[in-house]
């Protein structure tokens, strides 16, 4: 009687929005949604869907391919957290949130979003005072995947590299993706392969390359490398106390147990090996998905599949130069965080915006949207219809965003007019990449997302469904072209006055409609 009581209390308080009202309370909580609150969760791949204005669904226990945050936040200040994953049920004017032995946080922290985020920043996440590899965000990164799949190797490599200068695109941080190792587990270069990757690392360095390789905490089990490992026990384990074999996108293989000090101990020993002899200058640490930790036991008692994507995370904070697609909680850390793979076309593309705004909104600022043209490797084979206008629209919509980054060349798939306005677009970006970078080195000491919703900046104003144009910190707004055959598009510019990319003073608020042209990247920078 007495818990049914308490949880009614904090309903109560929680419907009403009592500011400064704190709740902490067990297994299920309901938000009564006023029609002018909106609200936006932490599940990144669903970013097109938020702020809510359709009945929606999630599990917290899944990571949905991409980032997850314990987090929902509400355009009239309000702020819910959790340590534990959960379930969200979201109706016209109710919140529903539920999890098994889960304490969850209610707070009114304000009047507003940026209110909402600034305490979540504050109380859940702090800002670590540092920052990633700061070449992700001054230049273009460029990933050899969709030109090489598992044919990495040194001469293909370097003709890529090279084809980068010689196209006339800036060198910046070069990533060499799956299948330059030996074997999963076994982090050395494949011999046959790759004849002296010294030597390839330190010309790539002469470049003006900085160099990532893939790697991932799956081991084959067919490798001398496993059974060395399998007698310490550093992998999950199955019910029969073996090592758990985990399918994966790239076959079966036992799956390191990161909630194991000593395995965690082992894998960075290993990628530091390579930083030493070869010079490499940091990882993109793939997989992580909570999938794969579905039913293994672990060093860790009870261990869920959130903590091992939480210890795998930990692991890039000893590399500045990171990537991670997978992740939980560790919000404003210095890790660099990547929109899962998308499928090339204007589809996707409409989804660039909102998932990066919610990333922003859930601490991990350090983003990046993805790959130019889609990251999806199958989008790219010969039967498939190739667009040359929606790699152009991607560039764009990545010129203005904390990092951008090609895989697909575009020399190779674009005729002249295209390329030049894809260099073009990563001409805008080199005019501000000294603002981007000082936005970076804002967020690690503040919290404060580098790239925002309106609402963020503007609240209370109808701004908060807006997802097709964003603000590039607080003194950019960028409109992206995001449909297919455009000759214009509607930007809603707030209050201020604001200089057009092509030249035009405009006193808002007010919306207009901008002409624009293949070349064309709308962006207005606020004068006052």
């Amino acid at each position: 009687m007495k818990k049914n009581l308490f949880t009614l209390l904090i309903v109560l308080a929680v419907s009403h929005g009592v500011k400064g009202q704190q709740s902490n309370y067990s297994d299920s909580l309901s938000i009564n949604v006023d029609q002018n609150t909106f609200w936006w969760a932490g599940i990144i791949n669903d970013g097109n869907k938020m702020p809510f204005t359709k009945p929606y669904q999630a599990d917290y226990n899944s990571n949905y391919g991409n980032q997850v945050q314990p987090l929902m936040l509400s355009s009239s200040g309000e702020v819910t957290w959790s340590e534990q994953p959960y379930k969200i049920d979201y109706t016209a004017n109710k919140i529903n949130i539920r999890g098994k032995s889960v304490t969850f946080q209610y707070h009114k922290a304000g009047e507003c979003l940026k209110d909402a985020y600034h305490y979540a920043s504050d109380t859940y996440f702090p800002p670590s005072g540092k920052m990633p590899d700061q070449l992700l965000f001054t230049s273009p990164q460029y990933n050899t995947w969709i030109e090489l799949l598992f044919n990495q190797n040194q001469n293909d490599i370097m003709l890529y590299a090279k084809n980068i200068i010689k196209n006339g695109l800036p060198p910046g941080v070069l990533m060499i993706d799956d299948n330059w190792q030996e074997d999963y587990g076994k982090w050395n270069f494949h011999k046959g392969r790759f004849s002296d990757p010294k030597q390839m690392i330190d010309s790539l360095h002469t470049m003006g390359f900085k160099v990532m390789l893939w790697v991932c905490p799956f081991v084959s089990p067919d490798c001398d490398v496993y059974r060395i490992l399998a007698d310490k026990k550093f992998f999950v384990t199955d019910q029969t106390g073996q090592p758990a074999i985990v399918r994966w996108w790239d076959g079966a293989s036992a799956l390191l147990d990161f909630t194991n000090p000593d395995a965690a101990t082992w894998f960075k020993s290993q990628l530091t090996k390579l930083t030493k002899e070869y010079g490499v200058d940091g990882f993109k640490l793939d997989a992580g998905d909570f999938e794969f930790y579905y039913n293994v036991s672990s060093f860790k008692p009870n261990a869920t599949p959130a903590d091992h994507a939480e210890a795998y995370g930990k692991i890039g904070l000893d590399y500045p130069l990171n990537e991670y697609r997978a992740m939980w909680k560790l919000g404003g850390q210095p890790l660099g965080e990547r929109l899962r793979d998308k499928e090339h076309g204007f589809a996707s593309l409409q989804l660039l915006i909102p998932n990066m705004l919610v990333e922003g909104l859930m601490g991990y600022y350090f983003s990046c949207p993805d790959m130019i043209g889609g990251g999806e490797v199958s989008s790219f084979d010969d039967k498939n219809q190739f667009d040359q206008e929606s790699v152009v629209r991607s560039a764009q919509c990545h010129a203005l965003m904390p990092m951008m980054q090609f895989s697909v060349a575009p020399w190779r798939v674009l005729d002249k007019e295209h390329f030049d306005a894809v260099k073009r677009a990563v001409g805008i970006r080199e005019k501000f990449k000294a603002y981007i970078l000082e936005l970076a080195q804002k967020a690690a000491k503040t919290g404060e997302p580098i790239m925002k919703p309106m609402e963020f900046n503007y609240p209370n104003k109808g701004y908060a469904t807006i997802i097709d144009q964003f603000m590039l910190g607080d003194n950019v707004l960028v409109a992206p072209v995001l449909i297919k055959g455009a000759i214009s598009r509607k930007v809603v510019i707030p209050e201020g006055i604001w200089k057009s990319f092509d030249g035009q003073t405009i006193k808002g608020p007010k919306t207009i409609e901008v002409k624009v042209q293949l070349n064309d990247l709308p962006y207005f920078e606020k004068v006052k």
